[in-house]
């Protein structure tokens, strides 16, 4: 007797048995789909290599909101740090969080497309971009941590129903900022007082020309004009100005701007992982365009507001006001 007939025989199967016996074809079947489907869901998981820039909060931050969101998707984050990145040769997709990681993963010989996250506008669209892409053997996207010029615009005439004219400084390094910024303020039916300095050169003398006919300063990213040393100056030119300042970040707020728009780390990091499921979907990873954040919240200091004379629309309206998404 073949081992085959002796084993169906055994176990009561044979042919007119296998057929008198649904639950044992339905058992199978069952056997058979869940490996199918294990099979299935493992090919779909991917590894996720974050690089982050150091190990400071914000960067840290990132990573723990890209994990918790990844949790239930199947696909892995592996966190390492520019100083030592680990992993980029195995993922599918590299995470860059902060513009040292990005260099780093720029000059590994990794091919996985990278999203870079936490890094200005400016420096993605000038060197970022180049250096990630190497000559299109990488595709490449970003979320970037400044915000757009139109939300800044139209938080401005949300807080400041009165306000025609914004002030703005800036380095000649930045002078290209004003030709983007000037339109959007225009739509907001805002006009634009700018003054370009060189680096290096004292900031109070330009700083109180632009305040002489401004009704707003409006803070930007230029590293060498508001920084840890030059901030608390142009903050208290300002107030003797009566002029209130509009910050790009909490910690501008919290040292004496009178509100400010930003996203948190958190923030950004719910948007990455949302892209990064997103780009891990289907066969090829697809990342979308670089864009700036998609959330964001407004911060007030009350104590800035109730010096200069301001009273503001609670935060939660100005944010409702321009969109923000929860």
């Amino acid at each position: 007797m073949p081992v085959e007939d002796g084993v169906r025989r055994e176990y009561g199967l044979t042919r007119c048995g296998w057929h008198a016996v649904p639950w044992i074809r339905r058992l199978a079947l069952c056997i058979l789909t869940g490996l199918w489907l294990a099979g299935s869901l493992s090919a779909q998981a991917a590894q996720v290599a974050v690089v982050l820039s150091d190990d400071s909060a914000p960067y840290q931050e990132v990573f723990q909101v890209i994990r918790a969101h990844l949790d239930d998707s199947g696909h892995l984050a592996a966190p390492s740090y520019a100083a030592n990145p680990d992993k980029l040769d195995a993922a599918r997709l590299v995470v860059a969080v902060g513009v040292r990681a990005a260099e780093v993963v720029g000059a590994s010989a990794s091919r996985a497309p990278v999203l870079a996250v936490l890094v200005p506008r400016v420096w993605f669209l000038r060197t970022g971009r180049a250096l990630l892409t190497e000559d299109g053997r990488r595709s490449v996207s970003a979320i970037f941590i400044d915000q757009p010029f139109e939300r800044q615009a139209a938080l401005i005439r949300l807080a400041f129903p009165d306000a025609r004219r914004v002030g703005v400084l800036v380095t000649r390094d930045h002078a290209a900022t004003l030709d983007e910024l000037e339109p959007a303020l225009r739509n907001a039916q805002l006009a634009l007082v700018p003054a370009r300095v060189d680096a290096g050169e004292r900031l109070i003398a330009p700083l109180e020309n632009v305040l002489r006919e401004a009704d707003v300063l409006l803070a930007v990213p230029d590293p060498q004009v508001f920084n840890r040393n030059t901030a608390q100056s142009l903050f208290l030119t300002s107030y003797r100005y009566r002029d209130p300042v509009v910050g790009y970040s909490r910690s501008l707020t919290r040292a004496g701007a009178l509100l400010s728009l930003h996203s948190s780390p958190a923030q950004i990091g719910r948007q990455a992982a949302e892209w990064i499921r997103q780009a891990l979907s289907g066969g090829a990873v697809r990342l979308p365009a670089a864009a700036y954040p998609a959330y964001f919240s407004v911060s007030i200091n009350d104590q800035v507001g109730r010096s200069l004379g301001f009273t503001l629309p609670p935060a939660n309206t100005l944010e409702a006001g321009l969109g923000a998404t929860r």
